[in-house]
């Protein structure tokens, strides 16, 4: 069985706070699987999967929590999930449309609704080139339901708004 843990980091944004955390999880037994991490704001934050021996898990949590005295947040969540013997039909969904307050509710009511699974989320807003308009971007790797075909989604998002353009990539 394996075991994994989940960490959830946030730092102010300044050099060494990944290797600070790589340090922690190779030196007590950690292997560092899979992460995502971005600036936001002038603080660094990120999300980890870290696989870890039962034995070793709690010398790294210790070290993980000592990492709070240099300014170093960790929330860890220990997990024996992982692999998925059979996975649903996974897409790629890229959204642009107009800025507006309210339009990630809008879309992810819309993905809920319909049973779909978001499993990476990433989202910006920037000036349009032509004009001074906010364009909202959304590009995410998302999982369908059995029995939701990919046009059926399209159709549904595209019911939100007029100036959304849309893309449904995958199998």
């Amino acid at each position: 069985m394996k075991n994994y843990l989940v960490l959830t980091i946030i730092a102010d944004d300044v050099p060494g706070v990944v290797e600070r955390v790589a340090e922690a999880v190779k030196d007590h037994g950690g292997n560092w699987l899979e992460s995502n991490m971005s600036h936001l704001a002038g603080k660094f934050a990120g999300i980890l999967l870290v696989d870890v021996t039962a034995e070793d898990q709690p010398r790294l949590l210790e070290a993980l929590a000592a990492l709070r005295d240099g300014g170093i947040r960790v929330i860890a969540e220990a997990s024996e999930g992982g692999e998925e013997s059979e996975r649903p039909r996974t897409l790629a969904l890229s959204i642009v449309a107009n800025d507006r307050p309210g339009i990630v509710e809008e879309i992810s009511a819309v993905l809920a609704k319909n049973g779909v699974n978001v499993e990476e989320l990433e989202t910006t807003c920037e000036r349009a080139p032509m004009s001074a308009m906010a364009l909202f971007k959304l590009t995410a790797r998302i999982r369908l339901p059995e029995g939701l075909g990919r046009e059926e989604l399209r159709l549904r998002l595209e019911e939100l708004s007029g100036d959304l353009m849309l893309e449904l990539n995958g199998d």
